[in-house]
């Protein structure tokens, strides 16, 4: 590799690359009359200097931003088995689609008559969705997962209220998906948090002594974030009903049971999907996502409005929107986000949903499931197992074994980066100790999970036999190990470049 001022070519700034007078552009000569900058603004809007502008060629620009595309990682360029985001593969049909003109040249404040076909789209994907959960209605406003718990948690706020019913608290179980607290606290409710039992579900004496008159919900995700079913959810429904709470399903980890069974069977009674998880949109680096959420009977008057409906002549409309068509309900929390959501995403979900069928999405959850469960049978041998009994879509083990070498589970994960592998998540969920999280999903084949599962055993012996160089790792990146405690404390938010 070239240096160039002591550091590697491909990890300068494009302000390290500057050099005076390089330009990057060519500009046609001006064909109208040249006014002085002081006659069309005033003199305290002036800067006194130019502004610190890096000067380089054109191929600099290029290769500058082509490098920097190239350490992005995703899905199209390797495994990104991250526990609890679903990464999987996304198929390329879905952005074929997503890019149709009638599809991605639109405006939502086009009239009615000329947006039909993405009216349609909306309404069917409702529907797919609503049957997809088992639930009665589905509003596609939430921008994205914790949109959506927010949402559905504000829809049940609405509805104790309209029972002249003050309940101030959400259950949340220490292994829930970690922004229902959040979202719990944005929604100005109280949390209260539950322990899990030794297998890992939920504690019912703890559940049962926790639920009152005071409980406006109980936020779970099944299978939890550890990866297990939470097989009692039948008596956790009937306790958290008879008690006046609602059931709020994270759908964080809808990847395992699509097909299979639905949270509204359950006796869940909203549910938040993420479209960009679940769906196969991609996702990360802030978005976009969508969280549609789905309601039971009882909660349909609380939806967020405008809705796409269906009209008895077969005309799709806009219901609560610029007063063409009035809304009926009194009770909707109203408007969540601009417009009518994510439009983009819900073609990509649309898509998919359509693609596969139902045969096809209950193959995706065998599959996610399969390849999980083998993945964590291979590695039994070399981490500790917390919940070693069948798993779900994904599951946990524990790097507190490599402690002896000095090692803990984040030396593990900086040490897959010089492999080229995403790290799992790690040090989540809080109740397991040196925790890492595996979600393979149904997109990966035999081949890929071997080559993870052998590069993992891999730095397992390292760590017993040569434990320097898990603690120095990783060391193929532009940037080696940081000092990440320091940057938790003293952070640089600013960069001046000469």
């Amino acid at each position: 590799m070239n240096e160039m001022n002591g550091a590697k070519e491909d990890s300068l700034l494009i302000f390290e690359r500057s050099r005076p007078g390089r330009i990057a552009y060519s500009l046609p000569e001006c064909d109208v009359p040249v006014v002085p900058k002081e006659q069309l603004i005033p003199a305290g809007r002036l800067r006194g200097e130019a502004p610190a502008f890096p000067e380089v060629y054109e191929v600099d620009v290029i290769r500058h931003y082509t490098g920097l595309s190239r350490r992005n990682f995703g899905v199209d360029n390797g495994f990104y088995p991250l526990g609890s985001c679903t990464m999987k593969y996304n198929p390329k049909i879905n952005e074929d689609v997503a890019r149709y003109p009638g599809f991605s040249k639109i405006h939502p404040y086009q009239p009615e008559d000329s947006l039909q076909g993405a009216l349609e789209l909306m309404y069917r994907l409702q529907e797919d969705l609503a049957g997809i959960t088992g639930m009665d209605e589905v509003s596609l406003q939430p921008a994205a997962g914790a949109h959506g718990e927010w949402t559905g948690l504000m829809m049940i706020r609405a509805y104790h209220e309209s029972r002249g019913e003050n309940r101030t608290k959400v259950i949340v179980p220490d292994s829930s998906h970690g922004t229902n607290p959040a979202s719990s606290s944005v929604a100005g409710f109280e949390t209260v948090t539950i322990p899990s039992t030794a297998r890992g579900m939920v504690d019912l004496d703890a559940l049962r002594a926790s639920v009152g008159s005071d409980t406006a919900a109980l936020m779970l995700t099944n299978p939890n974030t550890i990866g297990l079913f939470e097989e009692d959810i039948v008596q956790i429904a009937e306790i958290v009903h008879t008690a006046g709470g609602l059931l709020y399903y994270d759908g964080a980890n809808s990847n395992a049971i699509m097909g299979i069974t639905r949270p509204g069977d359950m006796g869940f009674d909203v549910v938040h999907l993420n479209l960009h998880k679940t769906m196969s949109t991609p996702h990360g680096g802030g978005g976009p996502g969508a969280g549609p959420v789905g309601v039971k009977e009882l909660l349909k008057p609380f939806l967020p409005e405008p809705t796409v409906i269906k009209e008895e002549s077969g005309r799709y409309a806009i219901r609560g929107s610029h007063g063409e068509n009035p809304s009926t309900s009194t009770s909707s929390i109203g408007r969540v986000k601009a417009f009518y959501g994510n439009f983009g995403i819900l073609v990509r979900a649309y898509t998919y949903i359509r693609s596969l069928g139902p045969q096809g999405l209950r193959q995706v959850s065998e599959d996610a499931v399969l390849n999980a469960n083998y993945m964590m049978h291979r590695l039994a041998p070399y981490f500790d197992l917390p919940y070693p009994e069948l798993c779900k879509h994904e599951f946990v083990m524990s790097g507190k074994g490599l402690a002896k070498y000095g090692i803990r589970t984040l030396d593990v994960a900086k040490r897959l980066l010089d492999f080229g592998y995403h790290p799992p998540t790690i040090y989540f969920p809080l109740n397991v100790e040196e925790c890492i999280m595996i979600e393979p999903t149904e997109t990966e084949s035999k081949e890929t999970l071997d080559a993870f599962i052998d590069v993992m055993i891999r730095i397992v012996k390292e760590a017993e036999e040569h434990p320097d160089i898990l603690l120095n790792a990783p060391y193929t990146t532009p940037v080696t190990r940081l000092d990440e405690t320091g940057a938790a404390r003293k952070p640089v938010l600013s960069c001046t470049c000469g």
